[in-house]
């Protein structure tokens, strides 16, 4: 579901006695303070990169999964939180519930951490997917690769959050080569991955990685 902010500012009355300014936060995905913004693009100044987003920022609806690819380095994760920070996003990686103990706990959480049981009895997938359902405001964070070695295969388990949250994709990218990153095109799941690759591979073939010898094929296990 995508939201016009124009559109529902445009159905708030005075006499309502909303803050027009708090109705605009509301709307679209999850805002991070102004104070990370002016970090991140402090940051993306002295690296020289330049973050950028496809979509108004606006025109974004509340929850969407945002896969980053191609995946080669740890400095990846660095550069996409600079750059979705930057764009004053706020989103959300999933990791094990012990990696949130104390005293590291709080701040992975602050930094947009969602503790995750990893057991037999717990399917991630569906724990993800409840997880969005149950929340406003989400942008969940995926690298569908999985590695950042050459991977032979993309994990589908992106693909299957996205669908069964009725949440809509948006590729997110890093480029090494133009020193830009962000936000591309936004994809609705149609059920039908294999076709719904095809436009994702489209759109990642000019895409630069920091080590392009190792980015593999977009492409998913065949059964």
């Amino acid at each position: 579901m995508q939201y016009t902010p124009g559109i529902e500012i445009l159905m708030i009355r005075p006499e309502d006695g909303y803050n027009k300014m708090t109705m605009i936060q509301e709307l679209g995905p999850p805002k991070v303070n102004i104070l990370l913004k002016t970090l991140a693009l402090w940051f993306l100044a002295i690296v020289g990169w330049k973050a950028k987003c496809d979509i108004d920022i606006h025109l974004l609806p509340k929850k969407f999964v945002a896969i980053m690819a191609p995946h080669t380095s740890n400095w990846d994760l660095i550069f996409i939180m600079g750059v979705i920070f930057a764009l004053g996003l706020k989103f959300n990686w999933f990791g094990k519930k012990e990696a949130f103990r104390w005293p590291l706990g709080g701040l992975f959480k602050r930094l947009g951490g969602i503790p995750i049981e990893r057991s037999a009895h717990k399917n991630m997938v569906q724990q993800t997917v409840e997880s969005i359902r149950s929340r406003e405001q989400v942008i969940v964070g995926i690298t569908p690769e999985g590695t950042r070695s050459n991977a032979k295969y993309w994990k589908t388990g992106f693909y299957n959050i996205a669908h069964q949250a009725s949440a809509p994709v948006v590729l997110a990218f890093l480029d090494y080569d133009r020193k830009v990153g962000g936000l591309g095109p936004l994809l609705e799941t149609t059920g039908d991955i294999e076709e719904d690759l095809k436009v994702i591979r489209n759109y990642y073939k000019d895409v630069t990685a920091k080590y392009p010898e190792l980015v593999g094929e977009i492409a998913i296990k065949p059964k």
